[in-house]
């Protein structure tokens, strides 16, 4: 039960995090487009890793069995998701953006059935509904400008790729530190990003970036949404079954709604607090299946 609440905490922290997040790269990227921005993020979150792993005495060895798995990881996740959904972000429309990247859950409950031979049980696609529905009724639909088409491909890419990369993650062996491997999968990332951008660095304006919330965006980018955020997920998961996990994601529109609510002056309707409480059903479905299965596995010891 202890593992199951800390693992809920972590993706709950981590998936509130992410729900900044947009907020914070709709302001940075109308000065650094979604490529620069990624690789940046990536350079100063690389720094952070390093230097809390050199801090806390980290084993930086590798198997060579698992290399390949942690590259596919970075690629897939990394690189095609984080900068589709960047993409997406600044081609689309809010909204659209919170509907389209909340179908992660389900792509992971897939996933985890086809890769993990996790078991596909009523509670868990009963709780990746509700939350869905939560979701719907927070951001609406009413005011989704569909035109922007290339943004939603963009969000689908997105959620699909980070959907595949929670799952890939579970095949890594548990004693691995995620400080390790997320430090690994940064700089693969960082390297492959580096020929796409260098010869574009040049034409970032270095004057807006001495705007302090420009580079507070940044730091908040690179240090919290990715070294730490990314950790915490990581972990988490590992703690978690992948496919109930998932569930957690649909924190980040509720934040992100409250941050709109708090910084932006927005308005919070009725259907927030209903939505936040479907999202609340699901994710406690998922605990209360979670310790049912602790229970079922004690007993059968």
């Amino acid at each position: 039960m202890k593992n199951t609440l800390i693992g809920s905490l972590f993706l709950i922290l981590a998936s509130s995090i992410w729900g900044g997040m947009y907020v914070v790269v709709k302001v940075v990227v109308t000065v650094i487009p979604p490529l620069e921005l990624v690789w940046i993020r990536y350079l100063i979150a690389l720094v952070a890793l390093v230097s809390i792993g050199i801090v806390t005495k980290q084993k930086w060895k590798i198997k060579r069995q698992h290399i390949r798995m942690i590259m596919t990881i970075s690629i897939v996740g990394y690189v095609i998701s984080i900068v589709t959904q960047e993409t997406g972000t600044m081609l689309s429309t809010a909204q659209m953006g919170a509907i389209l990247t909340s179908t992660t859950p389900a792509f992971m409950v897939v996933f985890a059935s086809l890769i993990l031979k996790e078991r596909l049980t009523f509670k868990k696609a009963i709780s990746v509904s509700l939350a869905t529905i939560g979701v719907i009724m927070i951001v609406g639909i009413d005011d989704i400008n569909m035109s922007s088409m290339l943004g939603g491909f963009s969000l689908i890419i997105a959620a699909l790729t980070w959907a595949l990369m929670s799952i890939l993650i579970k095949c890594l062996p548990s004693d691995y530190s995620q400080i390790v491997v997320n430090a690994y999968a940064t700089f693969i990332a960082f390297v492959v990003l580096t020929p796409l951008v260098i010869t574009r660095l040049p034409k970032i304006n270095i004057n807006d970036l001495s705007d302090p919330a420009i580079w507070g965006g940044l730091l908040y980018l690179g240090v919290i949404s990715t070294a730490i955020a990314f950790l915490l997920w990581n972990r988490g998961l590992q703690m978690l079954h992948a496919s109930g996990g998932g569930v957690f994601f649909f924190f980040q529109p509720v934040v992100g709604t409250l941050l709109g609510w708090l910084i932006l002056g927005e308005t919070i309707s009725i259907t927030f607090w209903a939505g936040s409480f479907f999202i609340l059903l699901g994710v406690l479905l998922v605990l209360k299946e979670r310790q049912e299965e602790r229970n079922q596995s004690n007993l059968d010891m």
